[in-house]
């Protein structure tokens, strides 16, 4: 899964663009760039990844995500049959942090807003944002550039007011992809999202980077001020949520499938992650359902 760095830079009488995407799939592409990204899922369901966060989503949710920050939502394989009638809906804005100009979003009276961008760096998923909220985003896309300019800043003011919202990514992710040698790190991410599930370990990544061992985890630990175990660990965790939260395979299953070697190790590193036994996560998000 290689990241790639994609070039959103707006036509020039805009600061910023409001895209309806209506296709028979998400874009399978592992990427970041410097807009920061507003998205409401219309249709579809599959796993977004988003820095080292892996969950399911499905169609509602709404997510922030800050400059820089690597991302994909990847449908279902079912969206990707040859006779698929499916199809994957979504709205999104993307705009720069300055699209106001240099310092606007830094003025006291944005403060608000300034916070609400901060907090984005890890992505923001929003869990219960009203239907009046939600079509003020959806409205969006039907103004003209002037009054598109002030309904946003309206929706930034109401999104920074949510207190009913999920940080994603971890902060030594954002802060490791944002400060590393990124041509290195690039590589490690893209290894490990690829092959978490198969049982790899840091001698693997480490011979991948040209890398000894010992090298491999100084490394890692001081860029992201976690252990590589620790780090690979929570990200087949988090896979494992996912398929958790599908329920459509039983825990020792999803134990193997997200690259556990029995069933006693999953347990016990899910719940230092999670601070519960995986059926007790099912069942608590079942309840909530």
């Amino acid at each position: 899964m290689k990241l790639h760095l994609l070039n959103r830079a707006s036509v020039s009488d805009r600061s910023f663009s409001v895209n309806h995407n209506l296709y028979p799939n998400f874009l399978r592409v592992w990427h970041y760039h410097p807009e920061i990204e507003l998205v409401v899922i219309l249709k579809s369901s599959g796993t977004r990844f988003i820095g080292d966060n892996i969950e399911k989503f499905q169609e509602g949710e709404v997510v922030l995500i800050g400059k820089n920050v690597p991302h994909m939502w990847l449908n279902d394989e079912v969206y990707f049959q040859p006779d698929s009638k499916l199809e994957a809906e979504a709205l999104a804005i993307h705009f720069t942090r300055d699209f106001l100009g240099k310092g606007f979003f830094d003025i006291p009276e944005m403060k608000q807003i300034s916070d609400l961008l901060n907090r984005a760096n890890r992505g923001i998923k929003f869990n219960t944002l009203s239907t009046d909220l939600v079509g003020q985003i959806m409205n969006l896309k039907d103004y003209d550039t002037t009054t598109r300019v002030y309904k946003t800043i309206e929706v930034l003011v109401a999104l920074s007011k949510q207190e009913n919202y999920q940080l994603l990514s971890s902060t030594s992710f954002v802060n490791a992809f944002q400060k590393a040698d990124n041509s290195r790190m690039d590589k490690i991410y893209a290894y490990v999202f690829e092959n978490f599930n198969d049982g790899i370990s840091a001698s693997d990544v480490a011979k991948m980077t040209g890398m000894n061992k010992s090298a491999f985890s100084r490394f890692f630990k001081k860029t992201h001020k976690k252990s590589f175990t620790r780090y690979l660990n929570e990200i087949k965790v988090g896979y494992a949520c996912r398929l958790l939260l599908e329920n459509k395979e039983s825990i020792t299953s999803i134990a193997y499938l997200s690259g556990f070697n029995n069933i006693s190790n999953f347990n016990r590193q899910f719940k230092i992650i999670h601070g519960l036994a995986p059926s007790a996560y099912l069942k608590y998000h079942s309840s909530n359902d």
